[in-house]
């Protein structure tokens, strides 16, 4: 089956991005930013991005164009027993990550249209938690299913399902044309209005003034390589399946680069309008920064309402947010599903179509247990594990398995000879040691914490049966799906190197 390619290179750039910028470029970074020293972490935060964060996305651009194949063909290209950690990366961000994912979206198109006529109230915390999700507190307790949040799901998965039914030019390409565009007009919406209103100013000084101190605690480096590498959707499969669509020439470490750049950009400029709001927040209720900033989930469905509340056309402005929230998540969930795709397009040359409907709709079944009245509850769990395990696995296995058994040099001649920007004997270096040993120790340092205390306060028992039953489930399927013969004797095939 002749391999369908990108339209541009063009295209390939701003669907890499797309998958890049997702709804944690808008909450994730800031509040980071903001917890770990302001204009200090952007230090360790860019010293990861041109270590790790541009290291390894090469590497999974290069080894999706090189071994040309999605993550479980390019593997088992480089040796049949690695195609199982493809399958998984896969498998576990298709049904584990997509899944909530998309809860998440819906969640926003729902506070879309709440933003009109502001649907929250006066109390916009009570209004998510006990009126929105009906939040149940023991995850045993699964309770209804949230019809308002089941009609946006449906919508999500549909545009979800249209965009890649329709393949990677007609489909992916073109939704990407038409998204980053508008994600980025709308932001920049945003920061002109947010950076205007009173109190501003101390938001942004509390997002940017560098707490120096706060460079010699460990955890700001992990954090800050953390973060590169989630925001980057590394381990996901995604990138080496976006690159095997690449022809033949393709300036691999400028898209790398340039990817990398866009993606932590857009992070630090939608942080201004982030702040920016917590300080007009801040300062209409007379209280300090500290009081208005909470993190992730709650920033955008807590903190960001009141503030929208408050301002002068603020539901047109949280209309605008919310738009955004939504227009980024779709852009990473639509690339999700690409790699799924791909991988079992790949493996059992099977119809493209009706599989992508197949995925859709058992995703959208997958989907509901998060819709439920303890949704949030299995969300934050399942997301806890597949983030803080699963994807660091991977990245760790990918760097093993190519700087020691495949040979970073054979990838590093493949990139230098279609690239413009070269590189050296160092990357090596950095895929073999260093980045490992880094993921390394954020995995420790979190195996620690947690067995130290459970996460976020959960019984082990809720831990064990939804974190980890997940991921053993998952890495079992991703043997099962290794051990199926191939449809034909593709993945014998050697690499555009080797051609």
């Amino acid at each position: 089956m002749k391999r369908e390619q990108w339209n541009s290179q063009f295209g390939f750039l701003l669907a890499a991005v797309g998958s890049a910028i997702g709804l944690g470029n808008i909450w994730r970074f800031s509040y980071m930013a903001y917890s770990n020293g302001g204009g200090a972490f952007l230090i360790p935060y860019i010293i990861a991005l041109l270590t790790a964060g541009v290291s390894l996305l090469l590497l999974e651009f290069a080894i999706g164009h090189e071994r040309i194949g999605s993550a479980p063909l390019a593997f088992a290209r480089i040796n049949k027993k690695w195609e199982w950690l493809g399958w998984w990366s896969v498998i576990f961000v298709m049904f584990g990550i997509e899944l909530y994912y998309n809860v998440i979206i819906a969640w926003c198109i729902n506070f879309f249209f709440y933003s009109f006529d502001l649907s929250w109230g006066s109390d916009p915390n009570t209004f998510f938690f006990k009126e929105f999700l009906q939040l149940n507190t023991d995850p045993a307790n699964i309770g209804n299913i949230r019809t308002p949040i089941l009609g946006s799901l449906i919508i999500v998965w549909f545009l979800n399902w249209i965009i890649v039914f329709r393949g990677i030019r007609k489909g992916i390409e073109l939704a990407n044309k038409i998204f980053m565009p508008m994600l980025f007009l709308l932001t920049a919406v945003l920061v002109l209005w947010a950076v205007n209103l009173e109190g501003a100013s101390d938001g942004i000084r509390a997002y940017l003034t560098p707490d120096f101190s706060k460079l010699s605690e460990p955890k700001v480096w992990i954090d800050a390589f953390s973060q590169i590498f989630f925001t980057l959707s590394l381990g996901f499969g995604i990138m080496i399946a976006y690159a095997s669509y690449l022809p033949s020439k393709a300036n691999i470490t400028k898209y790398a680069v340039l990817t990398a750049f866009i993606n932590s950009g857009y992070s630090i400029f939608a942080g201004f309008a982030v702040f920016s709001v917590l300080g007009f927040m801040a300062a209409s209720q007379g209280k300090p920064m500290a009081d208005v900033v909470t993190k992730s989930i709650g920033l955008a469905f807590v903190a960001y309402p009141q503030a929208v509340s408050l301002m002068p056309g603020g539901n047109i402005f949280g209309a605008i947010f919310f738009l955004s929230l939504v227009i980024a998540g779709l852009s990473s969930s639509i690339s999700i599903i690409e790699a799924f795709t791909s991988a079992v397009v790949d493996k059992f040359n099977v119809n493209r179509k009706h599989l992508v409907t197949l995925i859709c709709v058992t995703g959208f079944l997958g989907s509901i247990i998060f819709i439920t009245q303890a949704g949030l509850i299995w969300l934050d769990i399942v997301d806890h594990f597949l983030t803080h395990y699963a994807l660091v696995i991977v990245g760790i296995g990918e760097c093993l398995i190519v700087g020691w058994f495949f040979r970073t040099e054979t990838l590093r001649k493949h990139i230098n000879k279609i690239s413009s920007i070269k590189i050296g004997v160092w990357w090596d270096y950095l895929i073999k040691v260093f980045v490992p040993l880094v993921l390394g120790v954020i995995l420790i340092g979190d195996l620690y914490i947690e067995l130290k205390n459970p996460y976020e306060g959960y019984s082990w028992t809720a831990l064990i049966l939804i974190g980890w039953n997940w991921l053993l489930l998952t890495l079992v399927a991703a043997f099962f799906m290794a051990m199926q013969p191939w449809k034909d004797d593709s993945h014998k095939a050697s690499g555009r190197t080797e051609h």
